[in-house]
């Protein structure tokens, strides 16, 4: 079996790469270990957000954001993406004051996305928030998608593009032999001149096995879901000094989480819950939003990410070898990065260079600091 490009890893970065090389009439195997959007990328919190990036993000979540709002165009879907606005919480003045500097720093970026709300701008838009609230950072535009309805949509696109999607599928070496990619799998070896890496919390051992050693910690952030009540709320809400994100979605259901973490076990697949850390978040979200007291928990769950030392995910090309690109890492946040690292990667693989800014993510970066 061979391919233009053998992409390792069927989550959204891989998909959205497979489906960017397709509209450039490159041909694509994808491989995944076991079904597409099975850890991060399809159980996530949906989040379409780019208020709280680092700023070397910046460029290529605005740049996502663009590809989100033109999702249609480009796998036929919308996605069940609602640009419903992003709200960050203050509970009090020095958070307030905290705000308004993270809101000054992003304009001296050159940004002007975020914008502060008083307690009164604050109640207006969301009127059930918590007495407490005295104000908020608003990102309008931010928003939700519906990550196994995206998933699903760009896997699908792929496959009309001509890319094979081979799921079921585990990686066991790869190696470059007379200029090509031999790329051993528990299902039979393929070939392609061109390896992307997209392997999610599995990431750094494709690198490592390239010659690109990544230090990694698999986590398993955790979430749950309400059943459906009335209107909570309108955009989606975090909080400056708490670890916190809910978001009501359109059948009413309120997703909670923000980032309490399980455990992981990345060679089985397996995720455990901690759920006096649950509760401890459920327990915050009905302080901001004391409608939540009256919640029915209906669902918990634990994806499984990647996280780098650094917080900021690998992106670009191997240090070691030729024709292999990465990016995996992306510590909780890919999913809104992912519709743009597939152009990046798309474009590294047919130019050589990308149009957004990658430097400040290439792979060898914790080998220079050691």
């Amino acid at each position: 079996m061979s391919a233009d490009v053998v992409i390792v890893g069927g989550g959204i970065q891989g998909l959205s790469t497979a489906v960017h090389l397709g509209h450039r009439g490159v041909r694509t195997l994808v491989i995944e270990k076991d079904y597409c959007g099975r850890h991060a990328s399809g159980v996530n919190a949906g989040g379409v957000l780019r208020a709280g990036r680092y700023p070397e993000e910046l460029p290529i979540s605005h740049a996502a954001l663009e590809i989100w709002s033109g999702a249609q165009s480009i796998v036929d879907d919308d996605c069940g993406f609602r640009p419903i606005g992003r709200l960050k919480i203050a509970e009090s003045d020095d958070e307030m004051a905290h705000l308004a500097e993270c809101a000054a720093f992003v304009r001296r970026l050159g940004y002007d996305h975020e914008c502060l709300l008083d307690r009164g701008e604050l109640r207006e838009l969301e009127p059930g928030v918590g007495a407490h609230a005295v104000g908020a950072l608003l990102v309008p535009g931010d928003g939700h998608a519906n990550p196994f309805r995206t998933v699903a949509a760009y896997r699908r696109k792929a496959r009309s593009l001509g890319s094979e999607v081979r799921e079921g599928t585990r990686v066991l070496g790869a190696r470059r032999v007379g200029g090509t990619w031999r790329i051993d799998t528990d299902g039979g070896a393929v070939e392609a001149p061109v390896l992307v890496n997209t392997a999610g919390a599995w990431g750094d051992r494709i690198a490592a096995a390239i010659g690109d050693p990544v230090p990694l910690e698999a986590v398993a952030p955790m979430l749950m879901v309400t059943g459906r009540m009335p209107t909570v709320m309108r955009t989606r809400i975090g909080a400056v000094d708490r670890v916190l994100s809910i978001v009501q979605i359109p059948n009413g259901t309120v997703v909670i989480g923000g980032g309490y973490q399980g455990h992981a076990d990345r060679d089985t697949n397996a995720t455990t819950l901690d759920y006096a850390k649950l509760a401890f978040n459920a327990r915050i979200a009905a302080t901001m939003f004391p409608a939540l007291r009256e919640a029915r928990i209906v669902r918990c769950w634990a994806g499984i990410e990647g996280h780098t030392p650094d917080g900021r995910p690998v992106i670009g090309p191997s240090a070691s070898e030729e024709g292999a690109f990465h990016a995996f890492g992306f510590c909780s946040h890919g999913f809104h990065l992912g519709p743009a690292i597939g152009r990046i990667l798309a474009e590294l693989v047919t130019s050589g260079r990308s149009n957004l800014p990658i430097e400040p993510f290439r792979v060898d970066r914790f080998a220079q600091r050691g």
